[in-house]
């Protein structure tokens, strides 16, 4: 597979079977490729919000100490390679190209004698970061779960810290309708003996997790032991909102429970928390003279705290915004619409590229009853003409762009070209 265009249609192939899970088959993988998920220590982080945040966090405070990082996240949000960085170092297609010729025939040969078996897109990319940072020599790797905890294909790795920063309701037709049962899938990738860190969790979460702990001898460091419920408690980081201060009290936690060989000294995390790179998450630009802030708020605990960032925008003075929309899934459109239609002035629905996106149809039913302004179906193309033209509201206003993180990487691809176009059929799963 010499070009990199037959290598995305390799991968879409994979991607179209649907997802899989059970991490049986990941191991097979793994054992066939010599197990590079054991060749460098490991940092496992779940959760049904922060995550991503929190890996960011831990990457940037373990670089700024000087060791040399591994990352693994999911989904990207305009190039695949985003997905598999060394010391924030994308993978290259050219990479991706030559990791897929190696890894094809492996896939091939586990799964010869059942088809079914054959690894699916995610175990695919796990793969080939678990081999990246085995041969990049990286002296730590932060790994994010995909979906869910116990039977995510990265749940092969045995890590110095398990972390499950937040429990919501999302993704309840595979983890289950009760945060008891998220919480149940999450601790998952709790391991014998390992640590535990905690985000605030709700109490019935905490308890499943602490019960799952203690059967393991795990353990378990929480955030509200350590820095209390008070806000300014916790540490000061570049990202915006005060959810991400929680989420930067979660990270510095863990690098207080790290073997010593990899605990950085608190100053030294003080100033990697200032240095994180971590789009879509309230991240602004000006574009045409208007503020334009994107912001990935795809689920019902997302809508909580959108609200209130939405809250503090308009405390800030001038005309409420515009809100450009776009929602994977009618559970979350129902909890992020009413939201925004508290805030808005305007509001534009857009269908992201995926199949799981809601119909402009389907998001103006839900607004009909809580939203008297201006609704309008959009697209993205339409909103950002070029990267430095946007085409709603007047100079000197707000727009707001939320919902989906697919939504987002739209936008991001439109407003920065420099980060490549954009690979929307490879992000879904």
């Amino acid at each position: 597979m010499s070009d990199y265009a037959a290598v995305q249609d390799y991968l879409f192939s994979l991607k179209a079977r649907g997802p899989k899970f059970g991490i049986d088959r990941m191991r097979g993988f793994a054992a066939a490729l010599r197990h590079p998920e054991k060749a460098v220590p490991v940092i496992h982080v779940a959760g049904t919000n922060g995550k991503g945040s929190v890996s960011a966090m831990l990457e940037a405070i373990l670089r700024a100490g000087g060791l040399r990082t591994g990352l693994y996240t999911s989904p990207h949000l305009v190039r695949l390679g985003e997905r598999v960085q060394v010391d924030r170092r994308q993978l290259t297609p050219d990479e991706i190209v030559t990791y897929t010729a190696e890894l094809r025939p492996v896939a091939e040969r586990v799964s010869a004698e059942a088809p079914e078996d054959h690894p699916s897109f995610f175990e695919f990319m796990t793969a080939m970061a678990f081999l990246q940072f085995a041969r990049q020599k990286c002296d730590v790797a932060v790994i994010e779960v995909g979906m869910g905890g116990r039977l995510d294909a990265t749940n092969i790795v045995n890590p110095e810290v398990a972390v499950i920063t937040s429990i919501g309701l999302d993704h309840c037709e595979f983890l289950g309708d009760t945060l008891a049962k998220i919480a149940a899938e999450k601790a998952g990738i709790i391991k014998p003996g390992r640590p535990v860190v905690i985000g605030r969790l709700p109490a019935e979460a905490e308890a499943v997790i602490r019960d799952i702990a203690a059967e393991r001898g795990a353990p378990v460091h929480a955030v509200r032991e350590g820095f209390g419920d008070d806000l300014a408690r916790c540490p000061l980081t570049n990202l915006a909102g005060d959810y991400q201060r929680w989420n930067a009290a979660t990270a510095l936690l863990v690098t207080e429970v790290l073997p010593p060989n990899l605990r950085p000294p608190t100053e030294v995390a003080k100033v990697g928390m200032q240095q994180v790179d971590w789009p879509g998450r309230w991240q602004k630009f000006i574009v045409g003279q208007r503020r334009v802030i994107l912001d990935a708020s795809h689920n019902a605990e997302g809508a909580t705290v959108l609200d209130e960032n939405l809250a503090k925008l308009r405390a800030q003075g001038g005309r409420p915004p515009v809100i450009v929309t776009g929602v994977l899934g009618l559970a979350r459109a129902q909890a992020l619409l009413p939201v925004i239609a508290r805030h808005a002035r305007e509001i534009h629905l857009v269908v992201p590229h995926q199949e799981r996106a809601c119909s402009h149809e389907t998001l103006r039913g839900i607004l009909a009853p809580a939203f008297a302004g201006p609704v309008a179906p959009a697209t993205v193309e339409a909103i950002f003409p070029s990267p430095g033209r946007c085409t709603l509201g007047d100079q000197g206003e707000t727009i707001v762009v939320t919902g989906s993180i697919y939504l987002i990487g739209e936008v991001l691809a439109r407003l920065e070209p420099g980060r490549g176009e954009g690979e929307g059929r490879l992000q879904d799963f």
